[in-house]
């Protein structure tokens, strides 16, 4: 499993931040990707590209320009606003949402798709600029009102930050870090999971980083209060931005110095040790409790790179 496996690995695409201040969405060459509910409109696993005066985007709330891929002037434009007639809504925002939404003004193979289940369908360029606009039209849905003064702002910067009319103090988009560990003691990996995750559904560890702290005391402390694992050595093995809703996922590899697991009930409903042997069946789908890592996600890769050592 070679690191640019997991989605939203990276690109190096052109973002092309020096045109935020002038960026044009009425330019006549300009395209734009199109977001619902933190969903994206996919044509046969593509992300569909449309000319910015589109009938469907003219109830867009947020526009936020994406950059040059590939050459070409592209956005992201969220129409949230649109509410499917006669649809069941009841999983839309769940932890696995399989609906799929198809807007009338549409072509009937133009969808509406939760990313989670795009991770290893989506090119490598139409996964960064998926993530990338599903975090920063998230951090627009949740951050309308000033935290300093409590005006409503309002979007600049082409969408890459938010002015308060009041106070006039700007805010940009956040991204939360997080490190995500694979922890072992000689063959054994330590696994867990978190309560309403589907059955079947263990992972390695991973917690935010806390203000004040650097990240390898991050790694230890999340081990420590989630499973009482005291954490040695921890060495870096690997990045993967996360939009769910506007994480970076930051990989470690760490040594656990103790054995006993005693789990916090309010972080984990379960955990235990995973020999390699019995990890090998959970990658080939023979084991009969734990399920398969999810593909595309930087878990399963930190967990593939210590089973091919």
């Amino acid at each position: 499993m070679m690191i640019d496996s997991f989605a939203f690995s990276g690109t190096g695409y052109d973002r092309a931040a020096h045109l935020r201040p002038k960026a044009d969405p009425n330019d006549p060459a300009a395209r734009s990707i199109v977001l619902w509910r933190g969903k994206v409109l996919v044509e046969n696993g593509v992300l569909v590209r449309m000319p910015m005066d589109h009938p469907v985007l003219v109830t867009e709330a947020e526009r936020v320009f994406l950059g040059l891929p590939d050459g070409q002037p592209t956005w992201a434009s969220d129409i949230s606003a649109w509410e499917p007639q006669d649809a069941d809504l009841s999983t839309v925002g769940s932890f696995v949402d399989p609906s799929q939404q198809q807007h009338p003004g549409l072509p009937a193979d133009q969808v509406f798709v939760e990313l989670r289940t795009l991770l290893t369908v989506l090119s490598p360029l139409d996964a960064e600029l998926a993530a990338t606009a599903k975090a920063v039209g998230g951090w627009h849905v949740s951050h309308k009102f000033c935290a300093k003064c409590g005006q409503q702002s309002f979007a600049t910067m082409a969408g890459w930050q938010r002015q308060c009319p009041a106070c006039h103090t700007p805010h940009f988009p956040r991204t939360d870090p997080v490190v995500i560990m694979l922890i072992t003691r000689g063959d054994n990996v330590l696994l867990g999971r978190s309560p309403g995750w589907p059955e079947g559904m263990y992972s390695v560890l991973a917690g935010f980083i806390e203000p004040g702290e650097t990240i390898d005391a991050a790694v230890r402390r999340e081990v420590a209060e989630e499973t009482g694992i005291e954490v040695g050595e921890v060495s870096y093995l690997a990045s993967q931005p996360w939009p769910f809703p506007a994480s970076l996922m930051l990989g470690f590899r760490g040594q656990a110095l103790t054995e006993e697991i005693t789990i916090d009930p309010n972080e984990l409903e379960a955990a235990l040790w995973v020999s390699k042997d019995d990890l090998r069946l959970v990658f080939a789908g023979e084991h009969p409790v734990i399920k398969p890592p999810r593909k595309g996600a930087i878990a399963g890769y930190l967990m593939g790179q210590w089973l091919a050592e």
